[in-house]
């Protein structure tokens, strides 16, 4: 079993005949990056169970429905009557998204600690939002530091808002301190530059001699490409795709990961250490088919593995 904590929102993303520079209706669709991630999962047909707490308004209820819809356990979704995180997306000429979020008081930061997971739970995944807003994010940190010393594979995105982030500083060296107890470290070239302040490739090298046993980085039409701290390197192309928009693009890409390594049997630490080229070559070359469905829809709608089967 995969665990996915973290938030559930809801995208605010203009309507396609909306003009440049102008406003127009907003259409909302279901997100949030740990969310999109579960719901990559599930649809890919992994066991997996969503860790949140969504609101009881409308939106919660249309949320909740479609992790059902997705195949996704939930289980460990809690309830409340704080509303919905939104996040308002702009879409720019090439597909990329901006958002501007309104997070104050909303249900997913108020996610109570589970207690101990169950031991089916193989994997723990987190990130986004709900690894820098508290007091929600010292829940999860706690978690995957629990599950990091029961022998567990935790797998993390920080995917960095940074008009969100306070103390820039402050929250880079939070990031280091997860480190030790990361599995699987995936993030945005955009990311990886942002918390090294510069050189992201010298920053992997640090990353790698600090805990993960592999760092994955997304990097836009230039593919993705991981490196793994028993030295190997392996890149992919992004399939081509006629590109509606990007949102959901990377969690696609971090959920297919974790469908590939536990459809593969690489559910603890010791397997991921074990992983060889041929075999990461595989799993990124599933993401990124996987997003490359993504990127053709309008919002976060990742494929079905039946999608996948029919691809070249």
């Amino acid at each position: 079993m995969i665990v996915v904590g973290g938030e559930a929102l809801v995208d605010l993303v203009p309507a396609p005949e909306t003009v440049p520079g102008e406003l127009g209706p907003l259409l909302p669709l279901p997100g949030g990056g740990p969310y999109n991630v579960a719901i990559t999962v599930g649809r890919l047909g992994a066991p997996v169970r969503f860790l949140s707490r969504l609101s009881t308004d409308s939106f919660g209820d249309a949320l909740l429905r479609r992790l059902q819809l997705s195949n996704v356990d939930t289980l460990m979704v809690q309830r409340g009557p704080e509303p919905t995180t939104l996040a308002v997306a702009g879409i720019a000429a090439d597909g990329s998204a901006r958002y501007s979020f309104h997070v104050e008081g909303t249900a997913d930061r108020e996610v109570a600690h589970p207690g101990p997971l169950p031991p089916d739970v193989k994997i723990v995944s987190l990130g986004t939002l709900s690894l820098l807003l508290e007091p929600g994010a010292s829940r999860y940190e706690r978690l995957m530091r629990e599950h990091s010393d029961r022998g567990g594979l935790t797998v993390v995105d920080p995917n960095i808002r940074p008009a969100m982030v306070t103390d820039a500083t402050a929250y880079r060296a939070r990031v280091a301190s997860w480190l030790p107890d990361i599995g699987l470290l995936k993030l945005s070239i955009e990311d990886a530059e942002w918390l090294a302040q510069g050189n992201a490739d010298e920053a992997v090298t640090d990353w790698l001699g600090r805990g993960p046993a592999a760092v994955v980085l997304t990097r836009g039409g230039d593919g993705i490409v991981v490196r793994t701290a028993a030295g190997v390197e392996v890149e992919v192309p992004t399939v081509p795709a006629t590109v509606v928009d990007t949102i959901g693009a990377g969690d696609t890409v971090h959920g297919a990961l974790l469908a590939w390594l536990h459809n593969n049997g690489t559910t603890t630490p010791e397997t991921l250490h074990a992983v060889d080229a041929a075999a990461w070559r595989e799993a990124l070359t599933f993401a990124a088919r996987a997003a490359s469905i993504t990127v053709s829809r309008a919002g976060a709608e990742p494929p079905y593995a039946a999608e996948l089967a029919v691809q070249p």
